[in-house]
């Protein structure tokens, strides 16, 4: 809850000033101050300052929109944003992953973004847990997160959590601290059970896909993988959103989203707003992986 009883007077008057453009902007810039991965730097204060004194002259919403688009990017990074209502969910572009297996038992995963709108956690995290544990003698798995552009990295990573060790899988390195994320967290939060789910062996190889479209959770999902010996990652360069962002909802049904915090792989690297590199750059990703893993373990 963001609201605490002891200011709630005060904190519920910040909500109801959202109403004007001035209060909007005042409460947005005091949320981002509070919670932004970089409203710890100078920048940051200058930039506060001087929207603050804007406001003051606001008249219409249009320009508090703006100006707490602007804070954003200030106080959370280039993954920070004002992001409006979504208006209509029919044709929101997200659908279920798309699993099969290739010539020599090999398996294809893709994994697309996710948030939940159209498709539900369950059916996403269920297509491909279902079709891993049915294939747990498989030659070796291809990952598929191109285009991934994030959304709930949870029913991601729980859905090819049959390739991933437990234990602790990455973490969230913010302003003053560093919180580790276990795949048994991920599983509870799903709904699964964090030792009911069986693994693939841990020999098995492993491919990764990436290109300029895996962002966010996607690159939530392919740093878990990062540091892992039967792991290989093939594509090109993901998008340098790899941060942990909340969500905090404005009176108009807008939603701020604030970073705080950049991805830490397992190998201690953090990204933030760095792409990750994949280990063989190239534009044949597919048929690469299949061959890297055929070279691992000949495919009859």
């Amino acid at each position: 809850m963001l609201l605490i009883l002891a200011s709630s007077a005060v904190s519920c008057t910040l909500f109801m000033n959202q109403r004007s453009p001035k209060g909007y902007v005042r409460y947005a810039v005091s949320v981002l101050d509070r919670n932004g991965l970089y409203a710890d730097r100078p920048e940051w204060q200058e930039v506060k300052a001087a929207i603050l004194a804007e406001a003051k002259t606001f008249t219409t919403m249009d320009q508090a929109h703006e100006a707490v688009s602007r804070a954003a990017k200030v106080a959370g990074g280039k993954h920070s944003a004002l992001v409006p209502p979504v208006a209509d969910t029919a044709s929101y572009p997200e659908v279920a992953p798309e699993v099969k297996s290739l010539d020599g038992n090999i398996l294809h995963v893709v994994l697309p973004f996710h948030t939940g709108v159209k498709v539900p956690d369950s059916l996403y995290i269920h297509t491909v847990l279902d079709f891993l544990h049915e294939h747990l003698d498989a030659k070796g798995v291809i990952v598929d997160l191109r285009g991934n552009t994030g959304g709930n990295m949870g029913p991601m990573i729980s859905a090819v959590s049959p390739l991933l060790p437990d234990g602790i899988i990455l973490r969230f390195k913010g302003r003053t601290r560093t919180t580790p994320i276990s795949l048994e967290s991920v599983l509870r939060g799903a709904g699964l059970p964090a030792d009911g789910v069986e693994k693939l062996p841990s020999s098995t190889p492993v491919a990764i896909l990436t290109d300029e479209g895996t962002g966010s959770s996607g690159e939530a999902t392919l740093l878990c993988f990062r540091g892992l010996d039967n792991v290989r990652t093939f594509g090109s360069p993901s998008a340098g959103y790899a941060s942990a962002n909340i969500t905090k909802f404005l009176a108009d049904g807008y939603m701020l989203l604030i970073t705080i915090a950049g991805d830490m792989a397992r190998t201690g690297e953090v990204f933030c707003e760095d792409p990750v590199n994949p280990d063989v750059n190239t534009e044949t990703p597919l048929e690469d992986a299949i061959a890297w893993i055929e070279s691992l373990v000949p495919c009859i």
